[in-house]
């Protein structure tokens, strides 16, 4: 058996050659055997990831209404996408070209705080998170839901369980969406108080240690000011995506489940009555027969009494009658 070679290429294992190939004999060609791989083949993550997509596509669809479709692509293109994409470049170097006529040490630091208490950047991916985790927290469920939802479509007794379990969804979703619309007047509020509709140029400042009222500007005012208002008429359109599905969802999901919760708790009484009929007639039943046994018990106990009666009267009869004989022999 020949020992293997390990041939390196590009800095790292790569594969493994037979030294067989190079010790034939002359004249003779070395077949070079195929190359072993060291490295694990992995299987394709495509069909996976094809699975979770579909899944969750499945459960916006039976959770989620058109207008929350609508928020999402609110949230994910004229938010995320363009927050990721221009707006990043835009407030890169904000506090780098913020500049101020003055040289004192820390006078520029002290300014732009008070111009700016919280970057507009951070502001709005702060909003994005804390306006996304309840809808993922909420998928999370929904998905973990799903997966004890197929495992339980094997038994055919869960239907009415099925139907509480969707209803119980229903209200975690009301619930998310609620807060996702108060969050969103709460950050449309918040924006309007720290920068409120326009980015200026000048800023005046006369913090300490600024020696007196200095001069300060900033960079690219008029593209902020653009992004400020554009941020600003997409979280009043998300607000009012949220209330009109807020409204659809108390209107047309709450009026039809309480229906059917209601005739499931109809059905549930219904189920339990039959239940207690059949204990109860079952318990009669049980009930009658101790009673039929009592009293063939007693109508033994008595017809034994009424057999020992008769033979002692027999037997007084006769001697009565032997008395009488008796007494007329003699």
């Amino acid at each position: 058996m020949c020992p293997a070679v390990k041939v390196i290429q590009g800095g790292g294992l790569q594969a493994q050659l037979s030294s067989c190939a190079l010790l034939a004999p002359p004249g003779e060609p070395a077949v070079t055997p195929p190359l072993v791989t060291d490295s694990p083949v992995h299987a394709p993550r495509n069909s996976a990831w094809n699975g979770f997509v579909h899944t969750e596509r499945m459960i916006l669809q039976a959770h989620s209404p058109m207008l929350g479709r609508l928020w999402l692509l609110l949230m994910l293109v004229f938010r995320m996408l363009i927050l990721g994409t221009v707006a990043s470049d835009m407030f890169d170097d904000e506090q780098e070209e913020f500049s101020c006529n003055t040289l004192q040490p820390g006078c520029k630091q002290v300014c732009y705080d008070h111009a700016f208490p919280i970057s507009q950047y951070r502001f709005w991916v702060f909003h994005i998170v804390l306006i996304s985790t309840p809808a993922l927290v909420f998928l999370m469920y929904a998905m973990h839901h799903h997966k004890k939802h197929q495992v339980l479509l094997q038994d055919a007794t869960i239907s009415r369980l099925e139907a509480k379990w969707d209803f119980h969804l229903k209200r975690l979703y009301l619930v998310n969406v609620a807060f996702r619309m108060l969050s969103e007047v709460g950050f449309l509020i918040g924006q309007w108080k720290l920068y409120g509709f326009h980015v200026e140029a000048q800023f005046l400042c006369s913090r300490f240690p600024c020696p007196h009222t200095v001069d300060c500007f900033t960079s690219r005012p008029m593209e902020k000011t653009v992004f400020l208002l554009f941020y600003f008429v997409i979280g009043i359109l998300s607000v009012v995506s949220s209330l009109a599905e807020f409204v659809h969802i108390i209107v047309k999901w709450f009026m039809k489940s309480n229906e059917g919760f209601k005739s499931l708790v109809r059905e549930d009484i219904e189920i339990q009555e039959e239940i207690s009929k059949r204990y109860l007639t079952k318990h009669e039943k049980n009930q009658a027969s101790g009673v039929k046994s009592v009293r063939t018990r007693d109508m033994l106990r008595f017809s034994g009494r009424t057999g020992k009666s008769r033979g002692s009267t027999g037997s007084r009869k006769s001697s009565i009658r032997s008395k009488s004989l008796g007494e007329l022999i003699v």
